[in-house]
């Protein structure tokens, strides 16, 4: 009886260890598998980029550049924004992006205080680093990252010493921008304004506008009742330009002016084709783009700490109207 009882205890730890020993061998295994499908969640960064102008020519080729970039380093990349420069929905897109806990935000630049709040407290408390493309803000007073774009101050001087080039070293000069003159565009203003000092008979006259269409065309108007004489034109924001040639052009011939502006609008290329520009300023708006990601990846990897607070700038040239361009 005892040799009966002591086979059947025998059997039955045998039974309990085997089934122990199996239990033990599924839960080791599957504790080294979690570590690895948590690496393999983690290592794919997911990024944002805002713009305020959504399916333009010139945003369409940053997101371009992005997205075949996001793709080379193995990251999620996002394109949000707002059509026609709608900032109150720009900026929700913005807090919206902070609130989802993203890895990183690729911004065009906006330089107004709900933009720089949301930058410099709101994404800074949740620790989202912010790179700004194509149009900057001082980084004192929005704690971005890093800028990449064109260097605006430079492009500004170019844009002058064409202007010279071109009209010879005296004659007025409308310089039209933007009257919520953003950080972009008072660089590209010192840029002009640090050749043409040099050209004592060079007269400027400042016209800011509202960026609507009626607005431009009465400031255009206004300007040239003003100064009939007037020589030439340099639209500081791009999307003045349209409406601004359009009112010179109603009142008198292009042919006599010198007219300048930059590729960040719609409709540059067209005008500088049809010969209504006589110069435009040339970026690299997928270079930005490719850039941009490239630069927020090795951050987030810690490959480039710190990033170079003067910013990254791409590729900018001068195109005449006689040009052969794309």
């Amino acid at each position: 009886m005892r040799k009966i009882t002591f086979v059947a205890l025998t059997f039955v730890s045998a039974i309990l260890f085997y089934f122990t020993f199996a239990s033990a061998e599924k839960v080791f295994r599957s504790s080294w598998q979690l570590p690895k499908e948590i690496k393999d969640e983690q290592s794919q960064y997911r990024i944002v980029l805002v713009t305020q102008e959504l399916e333009t020519p010139f945003w369409d080729k940053v997101g371009k550049g992005a997205r075949d970039q996001a793709k080379k380093d193995g990251v999620s990349l996002e394109v949000w924004g707002s059509y026609g420069k709608n900032q109150e929905d720009f900026l929700k897109k913005i807090e919206i992006a902070i609130d989802s806990k993203v890895d990183g935000i690729i911004v065009q630049g906006l330089d107004t205080d709900e933009f720089k709040n949301l930058t410099k407290i709101k994404a800074a408390s949740h620790g989202i680093p912010i790179i700004t493309v194509a149009n900057d803000v001082p980084m004192g007073e929005s704690l971005r990252k890093t800028y990449v774009g064109s260097d605006q101050y430079l492009a500004g001087k170019m844009i002058a010493r064409q202007l010279i080039s071109d009209m010879g070293p005296s004659g007025i000069v409308i310089l039209m921008y933007d009257s919520q003159q953003e950080y972009y565009q008072k660089n590209r203003l010192k840029g002009i304004q640090a050749i043409l000092k040099d050209y004592p008979k060079v007269t400027l006259k400042y016209a800011p506008t509202d960026n609507t269409r009626d607005k431009i065309i009465a400031t255009t108007k206004d300007v040239m009742n003003q100064m009939p004489n007037v020589n030439a034109f340099v639209a500081i924001n791009a999307n003045i330009t349209e409406a601004m040639v359009q009112e010179i052009s109603r009142r008198s011939p292009i042919k006599p002016f010198y007219i300048y502006s930059f590729d960040d609008s719609p409709e540059s290329k067209s005008q500088l084709k049809q010969g209504t520009l006589d110069g435009m300023i040339e970026q690299s708006p997928a270079t930005m783009g490719s850039s941009s990601v490239n630069l927020m990846v090795k951050w987030l990897n810690n490959e480039i700490v710190p990033l170079n607070k003067n910013g990254y700038f791409t590729d900018i040239r001068m195109v005449k109207a006689m040009n052969d361009h794309d």
